[in-house]
């Protein structure tokens, strides 16, 4: 799968430019602050529906737009497809697939990407947030169904949030507590249930990367955690659900008296193991960006696993925070499929990858 061409008016700051893409190394280079990333956002866009920088669409609007439009076209499960986002303020985006009406989870069916951000290479030292979100934007790709459930969750955890936060002044909120954490509970349950098989797939293809990108054979092990009553993270819906509610029953009363929500996948984690002690403690820093550049390149090999095609490769001026050896590695990694690299004007990536080189000034392409 590949990216061939996109066309953006009035997203973010590109007036109307359009560019191509080749079918391998695409390397965008120019002053920091004139559009690269940007860029690479409006690709993100063509696969999950929305940005990975902002939760508001109207942020994706440029000044004096009152829209933005994004065109594309692109080479998926071997045919030539359109694919048209429209954002307006204050309304939904609109989503075509050779015109013909879509969902943002129907995208992903479509295309995928693999996004490695200078943020990443602290997924292994920040708290759990970070890597719930590394496995649900992989999930949410490659099972659209996990997308819808995992909205359903946000909803009825926003719902239960403003519940505890307020009862105490309006005390009626109590009648319907249990109703949304019945909801989390089922929820939850389905959740774990996708996060345990991909942490799994994780966990085969992460170690052989690690073990050749170290260089000192050292040993990744990648284990998934949840809420202490599940048993079995890979059980039925069922019985997860019911581990789930026996966890939040024992916590319904701390949760009153915290005004926060305990249980729940929420709660969920990724723990990152170094031979055997714990990536988050005890692991340096050029340990820890390791371990992170092979779960992202661990996620690629899944995606194709998956569908047969290397997913889009997007980095974001990740290579210039790597020493050398690491830049190496990673450029002799990403063969097979399509990447699109960000870097300073100064870098010499494009001479190193022989890829297409782009070059951005004040949201001009050429």
């Amino acid at each position: 799968m590949r990216v061939d061409k996109i066309a953006l008016n009035g997203f973010r700051n590109y007036e109307w430019e359009t560019v191509s893409f080749g079918p391998g190394t695409n390397v965008i280079s120019g002053p920091n602050a004139q559009g690269k990333t940007n860029l690479l956002e409006a690709v993100y866009m063509l696969s999950c529906g929305r940005s990975f920088r902002t939760r508001f669409d109207r942020e994706l609007v440029g000044f004096d737009f009152s829209e933005a439009d994004l065109l594309a076209e692109i080479y998926s499960h071997e045919r030539q497809q359109t694919i048209n986002i429209r954002l307006r303020p204050g309304q939904t985006k609109r989503i075509t697939v050779n015109s013909v009406k879509k969902t943002a989870t129907e995208l992903s069916e479509l295309i995928n990407v693999v996004l490695f951000c200078p943020d990443d290479l602290n997924l292994i030292k920040e708290g759990a947030a970070v890597r719930r979100r590394l496995l649900d934007n992989a999930i949410s790709q490659i099972r659209p169904r996990y997308a819808e459930i995992l909205s359903d969750f946000n909803r009825l955890y926003e719902h239960k949030t403003r519940i505890l936060r307020d009862w105490r002044e309006k005390p009626s909120l109590l009648d319907t507590l249990d109703e949304f954490s019945d909801g989390m509970c089922r929820a939850s349950a389905q959740l774990i249930r996708y996060r345990a098989a991909f942490t799994a797939r994780l966990n085969e293809a992460a170690p052989p990367i690690h073990r050749d990108f170290s260089g000192e054979g050292e040993q990744l092990d990648i284990r998934y955690k949840t809420v202490s009553t599940v048993r079995d993270p890979f059980a039925s819906a069922k019985e997860i659900y019911y581990d789930l509610c026996d966890h939040q029953e024992k916590h319904r009363q701390a949760e009153l008296d915290s005004s926060q929500c305990l249980s729940g996948a929420h709660k969920d984690d990724l723990e990152i193991y170094i031979n055997g002690r714990a990536a988050r403690s005890f692991a340096s820093q050029g340990q820890t960006r390791t371990a992170a550049l092979s779960l992202k390149l661990a996620e690629r090999e899944i995606f194709l696993a998956e569908t047969g095609e290397y997913p889009i490769l997007l980095l974001d001026d990740v290579l210039s925070e790597l020493d050398s050896r690491r830049q190496e590695f990673v450029l002799n990694r990403i063969g097979g499929g399509q990447t699109l690299i960000t870097c300073c004007e100064d870098d010499d990536i494009s001479a190193r990858t022989g890829g297409k080189v782009l070059f951005i000034d004040k949201g001009r392409i050429r």
